[in-house]
Parts: structure tokens; C-alpha cells; sequence
């Protein structure tokens, strides 16, 4: 009998500038899983209802509050969903701040304040230098969501707007300096991919590390398809910056899709054992 899967696809609201990508990514691994003679029903976030998910075994890219709501009440019947709800919830930048920093992963200095805070918090705990500003829940839904303060002034109209637009807490992130690089990974796999997202200086550095660091990033979240980011400073020292529950994996979606396929399916079939 056939292994049957459920697939979320991830509320367009979730996938600013990389709804495509987004798609293309959960499509292909539908389809890979499809091709091992699975049976595949692929469902949206912003529809589905607790009841409607009856499969077993179930893949998601679900990130917003309500669609992982509903699936942890999915996860009281079915045997497997990856990512699990609970670590979707752990990518939220107030728990993932907490539990990378708690697990001693090299992350940038970082605060959590509600943003009606008065600036006054902020300066007695930074240096008047350039600051990150994020919201505190989900990744993002505008590029606003993320942004970089040259002075207190800018961060202080920054959390304005965030109050206005009903957003709750925020990060507040010491800025890094060294090259950007992303990567993308797959839990028990091979899979392993990273390129330079704004590197200037290509500075050399221990690869090794890199795919080490985020490993332990995905173990303290609970996370088996994902990616992130890392700032590679001049003397080689490496940061995690950002850890994302499934990305869209944009420039080796083919390769990863067929990764991540043969992960579902092994963890399917020792589930179903």
C-alpha cells in the first residue's frame, strides 16, 4: 500500500518576493515523492482545517501563527510532520534568539523588547552604532520586517511603525561586520550548500565549521529541512545570524527536492514500522 502524504504549501502572506521559489520547492518534492509511489495531496496553509489532514505522514512550509496552530492539532493524529509545528514556533526570532544564544551558538548580542519600549532601554544596553531591528514573531511578511538602523533616532521611528502595524516585540541585533553567506541544509543528509550572499572580502574560513554550526542551529530548533544565514568576519570567525524553516533552497531546488523526498520517505517508513 501506498505511503500517503500530506504537503503544505506556505501562505503566499509567508513568501515575500520568493512565492515562486516557495512553490517550486514543495511542488518538486511532491513530485519526487510521487515518483518513489507515494501517494501526495498537496494543501495551502491559509485553507486547511484540523479535520481535512488525515494522512499519516505530512511535510510542511506552513509559518504563520494560524496554519501552525492548526497543524499541532494535526500532530495529535498524524505520526510524522516535518518541520514540526513546535519548531516552526522555535523559528520565531524571540524563541530562536533565546535558544540559539541558550545552546551557545556564536550569535550576534540581541534583545527582545516590546516595541513601546522606551529608547532609553535600547541605548543603555548598545552603542550608538548600527543596530538591526526585526520583528520578534514570524520571519517576515514585508522587507520592513527587517531593517538596519544607522542611529538610535532610525531605530526609535522604526519601532513606531512596528507598534502602529500591531506588531508586538521586536529583536534588536548588534550588526556584524565580514561577508554574508547563506546556506541550505537538509538534516540526516549529505546535503549541504552555501554560497556568498554579499561577500566582499571572501574571507577563508572553515567550512566545516560552517556546516557543524548549522547542524547544532537545526538540533536546538528541532528543524530537519532548512537554511539561514552567516556573517564570516575578517579573522574567520563565523556567526549565525538567521535560521529559517524550510526556504524555498532557489539554487539547488532539483538537487535538494530529491533530498528532502528521500528523508520524508525513510522517516516514513521506520514511523510506519
Amino acid at each position: 500500500m501506498a505511503i500517503k502524504f500530506a504537503g503544505i504549501k506556505r501562505k503566499t502572506d509567508y513568501s515575500p518576493n520568493h512565492i515562486s521559489n516557495d512553490l517550486q520547492i514543495i511542488t518538486l518534492t511532491a513530485q519526487a515523492l510521487k515518483a518513489m509511489g507515494c501517494d501526495v495531496t498537496l494543501y495551502d496553509e491559509g485553507e486547511i482545517t484540523p479535520e481535512q489532514i488525515q494522512q499519516p505522514f505530512v511535510f510542511s512550509m506552513t509559518q504563520g501563527p494560524e496554519g501552525t496552530a492548526i497543524l499541532t492539532k494535526v500532530a495529535k493524529h498524524a505520526l510524522m510532520i516535518i518541520n514540526a509545528p513546535e519548531s516552526v514556533e522555535n523559528c520565531w526570532r524571540f524563541n530562536m534568539t533565546r535558544l540559539l544564544t541558550n545552546c551557545g551558538i556564536p550569535f550576534p548580542k540581541s534583545t527582545i523588547i516590546p516595541t513601546n519600549e522606551p529608547i532609553s532601554t535600547i541605548t543603555k544596553q548598545f552603542a550608538p552604532k548600527k543596530l538591526w531591528i526585526k520583528r520578534g514573531d514570524v520571519h517576515a511578511v514585508h522587507k520592513e520586517d527587517v531593517t538596519l538602523a544607522y542611529n538610535f533616532d532610525e531605530l526609535s521611528t522604526t519601532l513606531q511603525e512596528f507598534t502602529q502595524r500591531g506588531i508586538k516585540q521586536a529583536v534588536i541585533q548588534e550588526h556584524v561586520e565580514g561577508d554574508v553567506v547563506k546556506f541550505y541544509a537538509i538534516r540526516e543528509s549529505d546535503f549541504f550548500f552555501w554560497y556568498y550572499l554579499n561577500g566582499v572580502n571572501h574571507t577563508p574560513f572553515r567550512q566545516k565549521q560552517l556546516y557543524e554550526l548549522a547542524q547544532a542551529s537545526a538540533e536546538a530548533l528541532g528543524l530537519f529541512v532548512f537554511g539561514g544565514d552567516a556573517i564570516i568576519a575578517p579573522d574567520g570567525w563565523i556567526t549565525i545570524i538567521d535560521i529559517n524553516d524550510w526556504p524555498s533552497f532557489a539554487p539547488v531546488r532539483d538537487m535538494a527536492s530529491q533530498h528532502i523526498a528521500q528523508l520524508l520517505f525513510r522517516k516514513a517508513t521506520s514511523n510506519g514500522k
